[in-house]
């Protein structure tokens, strides 16, 4: 069993320091509390609602950053691995919203989200790589960040890849919902795990900020679809999951859910 952490924290534009702080005070009690992997939230270094490009830039990290050796360093003698978003400096000058992969070796990958959400689109430049898949201590880690996830190929393609859990660092802005129910975007996580067969980590954040509300949707599903652990408030959840069983993906003695998929009658999903 490997124990899985979400640390579900309340960053702020302009306070890069405190952000860092915060973030490395979470990941480091969470491992020390046995957490092998732990997911931080989108652009947990930086915050979410910048005013401007500019404003982002300023607090932009490469994906070289020395903040990242720091915190392998950290790791050195643990199989623990922790995943973070953050606003990223690219090398063609443009910037990405991305979330590295970290172990004791170092950064393992660097994923830039794919899919931006709204005002996004005015500081970002969408990644164009698929989402990797790392071959870490603990597991097959594939990695989503936030609007990704509702897009049913994304989850897909890391379970075909052989992921054995997906970390999705978010910021879900917040939703109305009937009363009792989980916030929509973690009902999409589920059905991901259920329909592809494979743990999701969901990291959401807590804390308005400019305004902006959020679901504080944090949540760790197993490969059957249920939430283990979920967030209320600025605070860490965890779960143990049986990360092996992602890997096999039957669902009944006569269907297994990627042996039976048809992609001949699926042109259209990969069509413009």
């Amino acid at each position: 069993m490997t124990r899985v952490a979400c640390c579900q924290l309340a960053p702020v534009v302009g306070q890069g320091e405190a952000n860092v702080a915060m973030a490395h005070s979470a990941w480091t009690a969470a491992v020390a509390a046995g957490a092998e992997l732990v997911v931080l939230p989108e652009l947990v270094t930086s915050g979410y609602v910048f005013a401007s490009a500019g404003e982002a830039k300023s607090v932009a990290r490469r994906a070289d950053d020395e903040l990242w050796d720091t915190w392998a360093a950290e790791l050195a003698g643990s199989r623990a691995a922790v995943v973070a978003g953050f606003c990223e400096a690219g090398d063609d000058g443009r910037l990405y919203n991305s979330a590295v992969v970290l172990d004791a070796t170092g950064v393992r990958a660097v994923y830039r989200k794919a899919h931006l959400w709204d005002a996004e689109k005015a500081i970002f430049t969408p990644g164009s790589a698929p989402p990797p898949v790392v071959d870490l201590a603990v597991g097959r880690v594939g990695v989503l960040i936030c609007y990704d996830l509702e897009f049913p190929e994304m989850p897909r393609a890391l379970a075909l890849a052989g992921a054995d859990i997906i970390a999705v660092p978010t910021n879900w802005p917040r939703t109305e919902r009937p009363a009792g129910e989980h916030a929509g975007e973690v009902v999409i996580a589920m059905a991901a795990a259920r329909v592809n067969r494979v743990a999701v980590a969901c990291c959401d954040r807590v804390g308005v900020e400019r305004g902006q509300d959020w679901n504080g949707g944090t949540a760790v599903i197993d490969q059957s679809g249920w939430a283990l652990a979920a967030a209320d408030g600025a605070v860490t959840v965890a779960a143990e999951l049986d990360l092996a069983a992602s890997r096999h993906k039957w669902v009944s003695p006569r269907n297994d859910v990627m042996a039976d998929r048809r992609p001949e009658l699926y042109g259209r999903l990969t069509g413009p």
